[in-house]
């Protein structure tokens, strides 16, 4: 058995453990890959649909053309025809759980009386353009589709734009042409990685500009997206995948392991999936069921160089060590495998998700359950939340004052005006009294 994979090691709050850092300590987005999407994008900008085709040929080693760049109607029907019945099936089941999970996630505009008659309140608009990154290069993620416009759509967004990288023929996986049309897109074309986010971000002549790009990718997908930042609105920082299982003895060895493997076969070498337990005995037995399982999945190559450098199983004294170890880890996905998992439910400060009992497995999360799977990684779940439905509408403040509201407040303006010497604001109030 070699040693070099999915190492067990011990860990407390008490002391330091190079392992356990150099493991917690990875990259929201990895330097080279900011350099090369920063190259790429000053190039999408400048020359457009040119430059989007030469890097989709020369990245995604795709045959496409800027005639042949958009998802047409025979495709979409091609694609209808084409996928089987039981994947149709299996989509608009998962379509229509995630379309009840966001219609009871919208918040209803609303008003409130102010002292002297007037109103507040706040309006809930959708966003009219959004676009969707859908990755479709190492493995063709079709729930991706359906968890990032289906929440569009259900918002009131009305032009929903999907981009996915076209394989060698310059055609786009049926499988996500059906889920992205299920999801309601009104546009989808045939392109990925950088190039795909610099298109929506800035608009070419085929690709009109976006407000709003959602939607996970690899390095360079996430590095593009921060950069774009300002262009566009963003939903998070959602690069490669992560889990952490914090578990006592009751846990099933086979179920953590599958659990733990399901997030290591993305492909892009750069996940995470870490084990907490407070027993040696669990660990051992879930790390010999690791290096079982994962000799028997389709995608082992990507599995290895996870199971090399990025899958840690860790020891600790008791759950409440090991809940301090998770939340320090901020994972994208946390599954909470122990006899009384209610008791710490509470206790989980940052995770993008959290799957609760043996009966939850993450990949539930990923493609039936509801909420969308796209969630922050990189440490990033200590700061931002996962995609709802209300990342596809912006807020706007409601005020009208009465005449007995301002001569209310007069004295606070006023009082504020003259502290911060911005004369001029409290004049804008004063005037309608003289």
């Amino acid at each position: 058995m070699n040693r070099n994979l999915a190492q067990i090691v011990t860990w407390s709050s008490d002391r330091k453990y190079k392992k356990v850092e150099n493991f917690l300590l990875r990259p929201a987005v990895e330097e080279k890959a900011m350099q090369v999407a920063a190259t790429v994008l000053a190039d999408v900008k400048e020359r457009g649909d040119k430059a989007v085709i030469e890097y989709a040929r020369l990245y995604d080693h795709s045959n496409i053309s800027v005639r042949r760049i958009r998802v047409s109607p025979e495709e979409i029907k091609d694609a209808k025809k084409g996928v089987d019945p039981e994947f149709k099936k299996a989509a608009k089941e998962a379509h229509k759980r995630i379309v009840a999970f966001s219609e009871n996630g919208l918040r209803d505009d609303w008003k409130m009386a102010t002292p002297k008659g007037g109103m507040l309140g706040e309006r809930f608009v959708a966003f009219d353009r959004v676009g969707a990154y859908i990755p479709g290069g190492a493995a063709p993620l079709a729930s991706t589709a359906l968890m990032t416009l289906t929440l569009a759509k259900v918002a009131g967004v009305k032009e929903l734009v999907a981009c996915s990288p076209g394989d060698a023929d310059g055609k786009l996986n049926p499988y996500i042409i059906y889920a992205l049309d299920l999801a309601g897109a009104t546009e989808i074309y045939k392109i990925g990685g950088i190039q795909a986010i610099g298109a929506m971000a800035y608009g070419t002549k085929s690709i009109a500009k976006v407000r709003k790009i959602v939607g996970p990718g690899g390095p360079y997908v996430t590095a593009a997206k921060r950069q774009v930042y300002g262009d566009v609105a963003l939903d998070m920082v959602a690069g490669p995948s992560e889990i952490a299982v914090l578990c006592d003895s009751s846990a099933n060895p086979a179920h953590v392991a599958a659990d733990l493997l399901s997030q290591a076969e993305h492909g892009t070498g750069s996940e995470k999936a870490l084990l907490v337990t407070t027993s040696q005995k669990q660990a051992e037995a879930i790390r010999v069921e690791v290096l079982t399982q994962a000799a028997t999945l389709s995608r082992a190559e990507p599995v290895v160089q996870v199971l090399e450098k990025g899958m840690l199983l860790v020891v600790v004294k008791n759950m409440a060590e090991g809940m301090k170890l998770c939340n320090l880890f901020a994972p994208e996905h946390m599954e909470l495998m122990v006899s009384n998992p209610e008791k710490w439910i509470d206790k989980v400060e940052n995770a993008g998700a959290l799957f609760i009992g043996e009966w939850t497995p993450e990949s539930v999360g990923d493609f039936a359950a509801g909420p969308s799977h796209v969630l922050p990684t990189g440490g990033t779940a200590a700061y931002f939340s996962g995609l709802t439905v209300e990342d596809f509408r912006r807020r706007i403040s409601l005020i009208q004052f009465t005449q007995e509201d301002l001569k209310d407040v007069l004295p606070v303006v006023e009082a504020f005006g003259r502290v911060e010497t911005l004369d001029g604001h409290a004049r804008s109030a004063s005037i309608r009294f003289e």
